[in-house]
């Protein structure tokens, strides 16, 4: 978390509450991205606030975690238990 607010206008700022409610997320959610570093903050008057831009920049990139390539499975063959159209014999080989 920062003290400072490198050259940034105030304006610039939001709340973590502020930032959740943009996000349709928890504010705990956004205090936790705040705490792993993925977000900057800068504290003032004990509130904690977050740069506007970074807010929009992250939730823009972060979709959740990429799908993995998962291999097809292929579906196994129906058994079927009534008589066979081909056969006249059911499923069991009766």
């Amino acid at each position: 978390m920062s003290n400072h607010m490198s050259g940034e206008n105030f304006d610039d700022y939001i709340s973590q509450a502020q930032a959740a409610r943009m996000r349709a997320v928890t504010r705990q959610a956004i205090a936790d991205l705040v705490k792993r570093g993925r977000l900057r903050s800068v504290k003032l008057a004990g509130r904690n606030f977050v740069l506007r831009s970074e807010v929009e920049a992250f939730f823009q990139l972060a979709k959740g975690r990429p799908m993995k390539d998962a291999p097809k499975r292929k579906m196994p063959e129906p058994i079927y238990l009534g008589k066979s159209h081909e056969s006249g014999r059911d499923g069991l080989g009766r």
